[in-house]
This record gives structure tokens, C-alpha cells and sequence, in this order.
């Protein structure tokens, strides 16, 4: 395994690494739901809650087969976060990028205008915000890799940065692509029974993988 890895694996999910300022942010979290919650029970509108959702449910997702990567090859996840934490959840996934990821959605719904039609710079504006917070996620990204906060070790995941389009595909754009799916859709059983199957995949998966195989990642 990398060094990288090993680090990673060093105090996964070991609770006494829990600092005192997850309280605050996870505090935050909630205010932030709540507040959106109350709104989308008096408009009706749940959109912004379900983007929430889903974009961390597609992260969810992201993270499970990263570590099942990691176990599957024995070097490493494409990706591991061995930096400085306050709880490592897995090999490529600790307690701030979850939190981050929770409220992502949200700020990228309520970039939306009200129109459905809007366009910005030729694109419809949901499809153009998609790409401008992609594109800031990836360039926050390599800032982490070059802090050695987030290592990338695959040479056809990322080269000397010519392989960013990766990045930009498979570790953000399809979050958005994911949420735009979602609002758009027509009925909220729809848009739910989504979001449930977004979940349910990488669920089943960490169940077989960590509580029936005894993996670790």
C-alpha cells in the first residue's frame, strides 16, 4: 500500500479523533436544513432539500466505490485524504468534505433563477452553474493536492494536472448532472423514489462490503 494509504487508514473512523469544532458545523448543517424544511413546507417547493440530498447521496456513492477500489487492488483508492482531520469516515471522505457535500446542493439550487429558461453566456443557467461550480471544485481540489491534503495516485486519473477533465467529470459534474435530474423531474414520488435509489446502492454496498466481508477502507 502507499504511504498515502496507510495514512488514510490510520484512525479510520476512530472517534477519539473528533475535535470540538464539528458541534459548530454540524450545527450549521442542521440550521441550514431546518430553515429549508420550514420553507418548503409552506411553498411546497422541496427542490432545494432534494438537491441537497441528492448531491451527497451521489458522494455517498462516490466514496463507497473509491474504498472498494482501495481494498480491490491493495495499493490504493484513486483518491485518499490522509491530511489532518477531525474524523476520517473513509479512505477519501472525512467529516468536512461530508459537510461540505450536505449543503453543496443547497447552495447550488438556490444559484437558480426563478425562470426555468433562463440562459447565461448561451447555456441554460442550471447546465452553466453546473460546469462554474465544477470547475471551482476542481481548482479547490488541486489546491488540496498540492497541500498534500488529497492525493490522486493513478498517472490515468491525474498527470502532472492533464488529466483535470477527470477530475472534473467523474469527481463533480455528475453531482450536478444527478441534482438537475432530480428537480427536474415531475412528481415528488419520482424525485423521491430517485434520491432512494441514489442511496440505496452505496448503502448496500458499504452493508456487503464492510459488515458482511469485514473490508476496511
Amino acid at each position: 500500500m502507499t504511504d498515502a494509504t496507510l495514512q488514510a487508514l490510520d484512525g479510520l473512523r476512530d472517534l477519539s479523533m473528533i475535535k470540538w469544532y464539528v458541534i459548530p458545523l454540524l450545527a450549521i448543517v442542521f440550521y441550514i436544513y431546518t430553515r429549508e424544511i420550514k420553507q418548503a413546507r409552506s411553498t411546497g417547493d422541496w427542490n432545494a432539500v432534494l438537491a441537497g440530498l441528492t448531491i451527497f447521496g451521489v458522494d455517498f456513492f462516490n466514496e463507497t466505490w473509491n474504498g472498494w477500489v482501495m481494498h480491490l487492488t491493495g495499493r490504493s483508492a484513486f483518491w485518499t485524504t490522509p491530511g489532518d482531520t477531525a474524523l476520517r469516515t473513509m479512505v477519501g471522505w472525512n467529516i468536512e468534505i461530508m459537510f461540505m457535500f450536505a449543503i453543496l446542493g443547497i447552495i447550488y439550487y438556490h444559484t437558480l433563477s426563478e425562470g426555468k429558461k433562463e440562459k447565461i453566456l448561451g447555456l441554460p443557467e442550471k447546465w452553466f452553474w453546473a460546469i462554474g461550480y465544477s470547475v471551482f471544485c476542481v481548482f479547490i481540489e488541486c489546491l488540496l493536492n498540492l497541500g498534500g491534503h488529497l492525493v490522486w495516485e493513478y498517472p490515468f486519473w491525474f498527470l502532472s494536472f492533464k488529466g483535470v477533465w477527470l477530475i472534473f467529470l467523474f469527481g463533480y459534474f455528475h453531482f450536478f448532472c444527478f441534482a438537475i435530474l432530480v428537480i427536474s423531474l415531475k412528481t415528488m414520488k419520482a424525485k423521491i423514489t430517485t434520491v432512494g435509489i441514489i442511496y440505496a446502492v452505496p448503502v448496500i454496498m458499504n452493508l456487503l462490503a464492510l459488515g458482511f466481508w469485514g473490508w476496511r477502507y
